[in-house]
């Protein structure tokens, strides 16, 4: 993957919780250099609301628990996209459908991703759950 960095330790406490839901996809990306409202953009995809209202609570519950407290949330119960806050790190947890509308990685192309492979390895994504028929 070109225009990509490593993971710094301090964003896996943010990531661990999203990969436990077995979201469809998940994107970091540096946006530190591009702007003076947060440092990193997770973009999270859910199949459904209701995996994105369950992927939302779990992060803002986790996060609470390793007493991490958002700023601010938005959108989680209406389960189409919600917004996560903890200032240096911004979650958005999208449906599929609307996180394609409003393409929020298309919007910082220019920003680096973040290379989040280690977790690819420890959690494995939904879509080849379902080709193991698991």
């Amino acid at each position: 993957m070109k225009n990509c960095v490593a993971i710094k330790e301090d964003l896996k406490k943010y990531l661990i919780p999203a990969f436990e839901r077995k979201a469809k996809s998940i994107i970091a990306i540096d946006v530190k250099k591009f702007t003076s409202y947060t440092d990193t953009l997770v973009i999270i995809e859910g199949s459904s609301q209701r995996q994105v209202t369950a992927i939302a609570g779990h992060l803002i519950k986790s996060l609470k628990g390793q007493k991490i407290k958002t700023i601010g949330v938005e959108g989680v119960k209406e389960g189409d996209w919600a917004l996560l806050d903890y200032g240096e790190v911004i979650i958005h947890v999208f449906e599929s459908e609307k996180k394609s509308f409003y393409d929020i990685e298309g919007l910082w192309a220019d920003a680096p991703r973040i290379d989040l492979s280690e977790f690819k390895e420890t959690f494995k994504p939904q879509e080849e759950e379902e080709e193991d028929g698991f």
